[in-house]
């Protein structure tokens, strides 16, 4: 598989960073899809600096959980099996539910209004079909909510698990798109953020865990078809 265009980079002190920056990048907008393989000397000629600041930024990523050695292949992005990401989603489930049980109490209105502006942005990216973008403002919403219960290391961890099961959310989403089944993408954050706004944390609770049951169903699903 090659890999898609880059664009060059500076040769700054900070030259490592900005590797990291765009490989990340690659990976969560799925450019750089699961499987994708990282040829040092291939992404060096498409950057335009040395294999030494791409070799870091892939020793990073690999902390990250999120690119893998493979044999007879080399460094590739990570592909996740049917229980690895059934074992991010049960965490999630934990974690989320939590998250969403103590930040509700506590989102402020002006928290509110910027969740119902993502919303609006999210609505408008899924009629474009901009998947990457939709879920860049799902997760923005969620991240409002989980704030707002006051334990950073809380949303930390879970945005490490967002990351983790990027790819899968893409590609979940671009098949409801396909198969014309995009209102149900807007259902979940309208119901969450209206019982938000009526002061409901438990029915707020209810409908994370609604979610996530949704998505553990579908993977567990997959994983016996397979």
């Amino acid at each position: 598989m090659a890999i898609m265009a880059l664009e060059r980079i500076d040769a700054t002190p900070r030259v490592g960073d900005r590797a990291f920056d765009v490989l990340h990048s690659a990976i969560m907008s799925g450019r750089f899809p699961p499987g994708q393989r990282l040829q040092p000397g291939e992404l060096s000629a498409q950057l335009g600096i040395s294999t030494m600041p791409i070799r870091e930024a892939v020793k990073r990523l690999k902390a990250l959980g999120l690119v893998e050695d493979l044999p007879h292949r080399g460094t590739v992005v990570k592909v996740l099996s049917g229980e690895e990401l059934l074992h991010i989603y049960q965490v999630r489930a934990v974690l989320e539910i939590e998250a969403t049980r103590l930040g509700a109490p506590h989102m402020t209105e002006e928290a509110l209004l910027d969740a119902e502006v993502a919303y609006a942005q999210m609505a408008r990216a899924l009629q474009r079909q901009d998947v990457v973008e939709y879920t860049d403002r799902d997760e923005e919403i969620l991240a409002l909510v989980y704030e707002a219960s006051g334990n950073p290391v809380l949303l930390e961890t879970i945005r490490h698990l967002w990351s983790r099961c990027r790819s899968f959310k893409i590609v979940g989403v671009r098949q409801q798109i396909e198969s014309g089944e995009r209102e149900p993408l807007l259902v979940h954050q309208r119901r969450l953020i209206e019982a938000i706004r009526r002061g409901d944390a438990a029915e707020a609770g209810r409908i994370t865990a609604e979610s996530l049951d949704a998505a553990i169903e579908r993977i567990t699903s997959a994983i016996d078809e397979g």
